[in-house]
């Protein structure tokens, strides 16, 4: 297990270090110059020049994309050209919004669409899992962002029970503002994750063990929750994994619908102002999480099953 560890672990480094060069490039290749975007339609050659010196912009690209890592074993992800401030504590004071709403989504996500999975499961082909697979899959089909407009406009405009913009103030001011945005976000995955439970759950239940379970009499509950659903669940650990992605682009549009701060609102400012450093800070940081989290994903999947272990 620990080998498995260590070789998942230097994996998630270079793909890190690999997505943080191809998007060093892909940035670089944006049409637009940073220095005159700053400095304002009146700004002179010899000012856009300076500029370009003091941003670094003006040295080959390899010494460019060397300082940036270099910079990074130090823990410095530049400084913001319009305030001055570093940023990465423009990024980490934005970071905590951000994960506070994914984590929400995902938790009321699971708590939901995992029981609910097994539920129809087990009642294969019946009146009720025919409803809940309709309903379940047009909610995957639904965008976040068309579920966020129409929450908006019925809960928070129409009858008035929550808030609709803003983060709040104290804990549970903060819980309350984030029921329709993790709503927005978390309902598609209800859907998503409750197919996939069933489609597994009907896999496992016909297996050799769970038929010998059941030969011995063992309750239908316990047989589910003991020996059904662990190997159930891994699909859905790797797709939780991986949707750390769709569920930071899902959070630019929701973060925008509700005025919410948060990473998604501070890279779309900044890819608007050509804000470089704050660009590759946020996408540095976001890159990051979703690396950590696929890299997690797999080290649950291998200690549910050991034979996941061998893939790597």
């Amino acid at each position: 297990m620990w080998l498995y560890v260590l070789k998942r672990i230097a994996l998630a480094i270079a793909i890190v270090a690999i997505a943080v060069t191809l998007l060093f490039i892909m940035i670089r290749a944006v049409p637009g110059d940073p220095a005159a975007v700053l400095l304002g339609p009146r700004a002179t050659p010899e000012m856009i020049a300076q500029l370009h010196e003091h941003m670094g912009l003006d040295k080959p690209f390899i010494i460019q994309i060397a300082t940036f890592f270099g910079g990074l074993l130090h823990g410095d992800l530049g400084f913001d050209v319009f305030s001055g401030r570093p940023v990465a504590d423009i990024v980490f004071e934005q970071l905590p919004y951000t994960i506070g709403l994914i984590s929400i989504s995902i938790f009321w996500a699971v708590i939901t669409g995992v029981p609910l999975g097994c539920y129809v499961a087990m009642r294969r082909n019946s009146l009720i899992d025919q409803v809940a697979g309709i309903v379940t899959v047009a909610t995957i089909a639904i965008p976040s962002f068309v579920v966020a407009v129409y929450a908006l406009l019925i809960f928070a405009v129409t009858l008035r029970w929550l808030p609709a913009i803003g983060v709040g103030n104290g804990v549970w001011d903060g819980l309350v503002h984030l029921i329709l945005p993790a709503f927005s976000i978390g309902l598609g995955w209800v859907g998503y994750i409750s197919r996939l439970v069933r489609t597994s759950m009907l896999e496992i239940v016909g297996e050799n063990h769970i038929r010998m379970a059941r030969s011995f009499g063992i309750a239908e509950w316990r047989i589910v929750m003991r020996y059904a659903l662990p190997l159930a669940i891994l699909p859905t650990v790797t797709i939780l994994g991986v949707g750390i992605a769709w569920l930071l682009s899902s959070a630019v549009f929701i973060e925008v619908v509700f005025a919410r701060p948060g990473i998604g609102a501070l890279v779309v400012n900044a890819v608007n102002s050509r804000n470089y450093p704050i660009v590759m800070g946020t996408v540095l940081v976001t890159t990051f999480l979703i690396v950590t989290a696929t890299t997690l994903s797999d080290l649950v999947n291998a200690f549910l099953d050991p034979r996941t272990r061998e893939t790597l």
